[in-house]
Order: C-alpha cells, then structure tokens, then sequence
C-alpha cells in the first residue's frame, strides 16, 4: 500500500476492507500478550513452587499495560504512529523471549511488566482507525477493528491453554515472538503513514499536563471511562479465576478448557461491528445502556446456573454486553477532540485497564475469602456500578 498523508485519507473518507482486516490482525496480535498468562496460571505456579511472583502475574500484566497507555499512547499525538506501532511490536517479540526462558517468577513477572508495556501497540491502532474513517461511518469502522482487537483477547486464553497443556507454558511465549514479529511486519507494510495531531513544538511534559486538562473539560470521556472501567472490572475478575475455579471445583479440568471457553466467549466479538452500527444510527447512550444490563445479567447466571451449560451461556452474555458497551463508549471518546485523539484514548483504557487491575486484584481477594460465590458477589456490585453510572449520566441530560 502506498504511503498516504492522514489529511488526504480523511478528505476522502475512504478506508479500504484491506486495511481495516490489517488493524484488525494487529490489534488482536498486540493484546493477546496480555491475556496468554490467565489459563496458564496452574502450570506457571507448578513451574515455581514455593515463589509468590507468579501468583501476582495477571495483575503486573495489566498494570503494565496501565502504564503504557498512560506513557506512550500519547505520543502518538506528537510523533508519527506507524513508527510507534513497529518499536512496541519489537518490544514485544524481545518481552516474549525473555518471557519464555525466564529462570525464575520474578524473572517472568518483569518480562510480563514490558509484555503489558508493549501491548498498548493496539491502542495506538484503534485511533488511526477512527482518524482515516468519515464521521459516519466512525462506529463501524471501530467496531470492525475492535472485533480484531477482542477475537485477541478470547482467542489468546484458547491458544495459550492448548499449548500450554501440550507443549508447556514456556513453548507460548516463545510462539508469541514470531507472533509479534509479524504484527510488525503487517503495519510496517499496510498502515498508511500518519501527521502528528499535534504541534510538534509541544514538550513531553506539557503533553502529559494537557492530559488532566482533558479529563476536566470532558464530562462525556469521565462517564464512559468510569462506566467502561466497572464493565471490564467484572470482566477481568471472571477470566482471572477461572481456571482456578475449575480446577478447585466439582469440574477438576485443566488449563486447556479454561481456554476453550475463550472461544465461546468469540461469539460475542460478532457484537463489534453490530454495536458500532447501531452507535452510529442511534447513538451511544442506548448501547452502552444495553451492555451494562447484559453484563450484570450473566453474573447472575453464573450464580443461579453452575452447570458447563451456565458457565457457556453466561459467557456469551459477558463477552457481548462488555463488547458492546466498549464499541459504544470508544465511539463517544473519538468524536471529542481531533486533536487529541491519542491522549483521549490513554485517558478512557488507561482507566478501563485500571478497572481492570482492579478487578483482578478484588477477584483473587474474593476467592481466597469466598471462592466462587464470592467472587461472583464482588462482580456483581461492579456490574451494578456501571449501571448506576449509566443512571447518573441519564438524569443529568
């Protein structure tokens, strides 16, 4: 593909299927790195008995992540993206070996630290896609690339439980070194080369400042970051516990079942695309409203329905409402400041990541206090947040 300005590719309003797939492969690719870990869990700790550094694995991931959106997304209003996007791909295939022959837990967990690091390479992606597409069809075009984004997300915790059951945990991450190599390579070669959104005499420093500027002025981008943050929270903490739940459990399956339910999970990223149609011909609000209540309703079929039919079907409902209400929100933040696009987005998932965090944390508190049932309390508050969130918002407009 040729080198295109972003002017011209938005005056045209033009983005081909080609590269949309191509942001798609890439997102998916980027953030998988930070979900590989989760199945494999129970083979990691067995690796290293007696050390306390895997357990805290999940939690360092997305705090790195966390801490990448807040770091280096934002520079892509200031530098050209298509570069950042390459080096945080390499960053990732080096994180990824080191990974992968780690000698010790806190070894792995440093490697994981730069793993969640890198994989903000996806956050870099998503806003070039709502920059190179027309206004009209921003929800869709976002909604197409976060499918990629998400199918990363589900399909990383099948991968890594399949490979981790019959090659072992290390053999994962060295498959994700060619892995983000190629994601790379597919940028380097299809993303149209970009203008900076900002001035390029603005200092680093001066472009971190203006990030608390923004979420000040911007009440749209502090409900839907708040709202998404509780959503992913209940979220993580389901994907954090389940193969300790069904390894402790009545089911006693290992860690490539607890992969397989990410691809259960898959269906819900056909929401994608469809939450973004609908974001663009009846707005957000109805969307992330429906999301909220799909979320706290499959919390409530894990805990009323504890057959493998219950944990599939309430699955489903988790992936689609969280999908869902993200799609929507993301096409809420995009229409806030051309200018700022990056810093919007550090803003919005660095706050949902943190949810995210949290919820991780909370879910392994909960277990250790409650198991299951507990676990299932604590998400269900947090679904109950994002509504009530949604609530607030409502009775403002």
């Amino acid at each position: 593909m040729s080198i295109v300005t972003n002017a011209a590719q938005r005056q045209t309003g033009v983005i081909s299927q080609l590269l949309i797939f191509a942001m798609a492969a890439a997102s998916g690719i980027a953030v998988a790195n930070i979900y590989y870990n989760q199945p494999m869990m129970v083979v990691i700790a067995a690796s290293f008995p007696g050390q306390a550094g895997p357990g805290l694995i999940p939690t360092i991931t997305q705090l790195g992540y966390a801490a990448g959106l807040l770091l280096l997304v934002p520079l892509g209003d200031l530098f050209e993206r298509r570069r950042l996007i390459v080096l945080q791909f390499l960053m990732l295939a080096i994180a990824s070996l080191a990974a992968a022959v780690a000698p010790s837990g806190w070894t792995l967990l440093g490697a994981s630290l730069m793993l969640g690091i890198g994989a903000t390479a996806a956050q870099q992606i998503v806003p070039v896609a709502a920059t190179l597409a027309s206004p009209a069809r921003r929800g869709a075009v976002v909604g197409s690339v976060m499918s990629g984004l998400l199918s990363g997300i589900l399909l990383s915790r099948t991968l890594a439980g399949l490979v981790a059951e019959y090659a072992g945990w290390r053999a994962m991450f060295l498959l994700g070194v060619p892995l983000a190599l190629l994601g790379a390579l597919l940028m380097y070669r299809m993303l149209p080369k970009t203008a900076a959104a900002t001035r390029s005499t603005l200092s680093y420093p001066a472009l971190m400042a203006s990030l608390v500027h923004l979420w000040r002025e911007e009440p749209r981008l502090r409900q839907a970051t708040f709202t998404q943050a509780a959503l992913f929270a209940s979220f993580s903490a389901f994907w954090t516990t389940l193969a300790i739940y069904l390894d402790h459990s009545a089911y006693h399956l290992g860690s490539g079942v607890a992969g397989l339910f990410g691809v259960v999970g898959a269906v819900g990223v056909f929401a994608a695309p469809a939450a973004g149609r609908m974001a663009d011909r009846l707005g957000a609000r109805p969307v992330v409203i429906m999301g909220a209540a799909l979320t706290l309703l499959a919390w409530l079929v894990f805990m009323g329905w504890t057959s493998l039919i219950g944990l599939t079907a309430g699955v489903i409902l988790l992936d689609l409402g969280v999908q869902s209400a993200l799609v929507a929100n993301q096409h809420v933040i995009y229409g806030l400041r051309e200018e700022a696009k990056g810093r919007v987005n550090t803003l919005f998932m660095g706050g949902m990541f943190l949810g995210g965090t949290l919820g991780s944390m909370g879910a392994m508190m909960a277990w250790a206090r409650a198991g299951w049932q507990g676990v299932g309390y604590f998400a269900i508050v947090l679904s109950i947040l994002a509504c009530v969130f949604m609530a607030i918002k409502t009775r403002r407009a």
